[in-house]
């Protein structure tokens, strides 16, 4: 076994999402990465089970990508994209929005899904502005949602420990929807649950208590991710597209986790066959190598913001015609990154490669069913989630169990709540899918 290499002093860093008080007493530092696999300072290897936090969908240190930014880093570090530009960025945007569906034919770059997520709410406020209806500010979200830490994806998200310190700062008049996990009646459902597309039906009712005039647009993850792996019933995304078509609501997908890939598709808009009006996408988009994100955005909205003021109120040309942006959009190692990591998805046919695995993903994952205080289990495409019933009086803490021995014996699971999450890089192997579920099960049996 390796000598580890000298430990840092662990205080200055504030950790995110993380039990900071615990973690520096029994830290776990990773100290490489190759494919599937992470090492630990003192060698040990330990495959990822959650491609890094949703995200390495190629597998660590592609020898691509790392070639394609190690070549950028030394051609060009930096471009602004404030009236200037670098090839790269528009070659992406253009490889982006061909894998879209539909017509979302424009991409605007930003820095993470956080970003993606308050850009695709300003984009929605300045449509409706440059359309004469600027009275329109509302949007709806959904319970248990989860769209970022931004002030805009918080106020639209669902999840209540991200929300109430904050609450004080929240955008005005968002509403939400009920969140579609149904234990009684859905329990160890493969792909799509049979039921619950008539909870679609509380957006009309929302629509109805506001006025449809006053609404901008809905925000839902087509999966929900951080909530623990919630695929849409049957019928449920049509019927929310329905109710948004009828009152001329924007509707917004907030792909960061399910793009590139995750559900077998290039978008879980593709897999589902509904068509969004803006899709936030981050995380697989550099195959987490570099932070980036986009919001992929329809053609009529570009142009209307794009060409706002047509007649006698026109804008001169050489007006800005929409002030957002950030130091970073579009930067070209990201860029670099980018168009590497979709090349790689391509030639290696990885999203092809997602939907052959995802039945014997889907295989190994319920045969689960029946373990110590697994009370549910679900699935779509590679992503997974094993729901555990929480022990009396201390939510959270059989799952943080399960990941600690889990993590003793070499695999990586997440946990989000008291539900252990699994969304590995799409290059794994079945074998590799049966390490995850036996280390899962050891897991389990040895906490219960």
């Amino acid at each position: 076994m390796a000598v580890p290499t000298p430990l840092p002093d662990l205080q200055p860093y504030w950790m995110p999402f993380t039990a900071n008080r615990y973690f520096k007493q029994h830290p776990l530092l990773l100290e490489s990465a190759a494919g599937m696999y992470y090492s630990t300072r003192d060698g040990r290897k330990i495959l990822d089970g959650i491609a890094g936090l949703w995200c390495v969908n190629a597998g660590h240190c592609h020898p691509r990508i790392v070639a394609a930014v190690r070549e950028q880093v030394g051609r060009l570090d930096y471009a602004t994209a404030f009236n200037l530009g670098h090839a790269g960025a528009f070659e992406l945007a253009d490889q982006v929005v061909k894998l879209a569906p539909g017509n979302l034919g424009h991409a605007f770059f930003v820095n993470s899904g956080s970003e993606a997520v308050d850009t695709a709410l300003k984009i929605a406020l300045a449509y409706h502005r440059v359309r004469g209806e600027g009275q329109r500010f509302r949007f709806i979200g959904r319970e248990r949602g989860y769209h970022g830490v931004g002030f805009g994806g918080i106020s639209v998200g669902g999840m209540v420990a991200n929300r109430k310190v904050f609450a004080s700062a929240m955008l005005p008049g968002v509403d939400h929807l009920p969140h579609t996990h149904d234990l009684a009646r859905n329990a160890f459902s493969r792909g799509q649950p049979a039921h619950g597309a008539e909870l679609a039906d509380a957006l009309e009712r929302l629509v109805a208590l506001h006025d449809p005039s006053t609404i901008a647009g809905v925000i839902i993850e087509p999966v929900s991710g951080s909530a623990g792996v919630l695929p849409p019933p049957k019928g449920y995304l049509e019927r929310i597209r329905a109710i948004c078509d009828r009152h001329n609501l924007l509707l917004i997908f907030d792909e960061v986790i399910t793009g590139f890939g995750r559900t077998g598709s290039a978008f879980a808009s593709r897999t589902f066959n509904v068509q969004p009006d803006l899709m936030t996408v981050a995380k697989g988009i550099t195959s987490g190598v570099v932070p980036m994100g986009a919001v992929l955005v329809d053609r009529r909205i570009y142009e209307a913001c794009v060409g706002a003021g047509a007649g006698p109120t026109a804008q001169p040309e050489q007006a800005i015609e929409f002030f957002h942006g950030y130091t970073y959009s579009g930067h070209p190692l990201a860029c670099a990154a980018g168009l590497a990591t979709l090349a790689v998805y391509r030639e290696e046919g990885l999203f092809e490669r997602a939907a052959a695995l995802a039945p014997a993903f889907a295989d190994a994952l319920h045969s689960l069913k029946g373990a110590p205080h697994v009370i549910d289990i679900r699935n779509i495409g590679l992503m997974g989630a094993v729901e555990l019933e929480s022990r009396k009086d201390q939510p959270t803490l059989r799952a943080l169990d399960v990941f600690r021995h889990c993590f003793a014996s070499g695999v990586l699971v997440r946990t989000t709540g008291d539900t252990i999450a699994l969304t590995p890089p799409l290059i794994i192997e079945e074998a590799q899918i049966g390490q995850i579920v036996d280390s899962l099960r050891k897991a389990l049996k040895a906490t219960a």
